[in-house]
């Protein structure tokens, strides 16, 4: 129990520890399976179900703290500050790929194109290269792809995720207005667009496979769109589990306009999720 005025000491913290271990049996499996070994997928889902047991029983601990009132206002404070450098974590994650998306487009290809000053480079490495994009690179080192269109489902996942992030802050408003009813409607309506952008998701890829030719292995194209579109979709996923536990707290009555960062912390990163995705959609699919 703590004043608001002094610092939270935790108790002694097991479920750091085994969520570890759950990472290190999922990765030792991940390893054993590229090798060959049949050991590999069971060790993947041994790891994979103690990470899961590790996230409830810490959720739930964390829960009982803050409704019991056991966090000040310096524990706010600090969750706080540790969110915002968690989000400026992911920002800057996100600025790799993008920089190298920028990179490639106007720089790199141009200079194999020969533009500029790189004209011996066009004439000297790829004479046929013509620098334009998408392209499978030099040689056609990436096969024959079609490029993802931006105005099928790329842009209606673009309208549900911002459908999202508007039943999000109305869940919030629901909150601080104390209208329980609202709260818990707009985040089962948030919860059910995320797993919806996935599932779109899942068939554009599938899509892309299968008709399109297009793949990781598609060039420079290929990469960068799977790379960016592929961890954005892992966030999204992430976040719908999130929101799926605010979800189930509300439910059971957690949550006041006075203490809910639970909530808070959901909302800004299903935020963040949804700004990533318009300069997803801007700079890999339309422009």
């Amino acid at each position: 129990m703590s004043t608001n005025n002094d610092y939270y000491i935790p108790h002694k913290a097991t479920w750091p520890v085994i969520g570890t271990g759950g990472l290190l049996m999922m990765l030792a499996g991940f390893a054993n399976y590229l090798n060959g070994s049949s050991a590999g997928t069971a060790w993947m889902g041994l790891g994979l179900a103690v990470f899961i047991i590790m996230l409830a029983g810490w959720f739930t601990l964390q829960a009982g703290e803050s409704e019991s009132g056991m966090y000040s206002t310096q524990v706010g404070i600090s969750y706080r500050m540790g969110m915002m450098w968690f989000i400026f974590s992911e920002i800057m994650f996100f600025a790799v790929f993008f920089g190298a998306l920028w990179y490639t487009r106007n720089l790199s290809v141009p200079w194999l194109g020969g533009e500029g000053t790189k004209a011996a480079t066009k004439e000297l490495l790829w004479p046929a290269f013509e620098a334009v994009w998408p392209t499978n690179g030099p040689g056609k080192v990436g096969g024959n792809f079609e490029s993802m269109g931006a105005w099928g489902l790329p842009f209606l996942n673009t309208l549900i995720l911002l459908t999202s992030g508007v039943s999000c802050t109305w869940a919030h408003h629901g909150l601080l207005a104390k209208n329980r009813d609202q709260l818990i409607k707009g985040l089962a309506v948030t919860v059910g667009l995320g797993l919806l952008f996935v599932a779109f998701q899942a068939s554009e890829y599938h899509e892309a496979y299968t008709e399109m030719g297009l793949t990781l292995g598609s060039g420079i194209y290929g990469s960068t769109f799977f790379m960016l579109t592929g961890f954005h979709g892992f966030h999204v996923c992430v976040g719908a589990i999130i929101l799926s536990v605010v979800l189930f707290r509300s439910w059971k009555g957690h949550f006041q306009p006075e203490n809910h960062f639970a909530f808070e912390a959901a909302a800004w990163y299903w935020h963040f999720v949804d700004v990533v995705w318009l300069g997803l959609f801007i700079f890999v699919y339309v422009i």
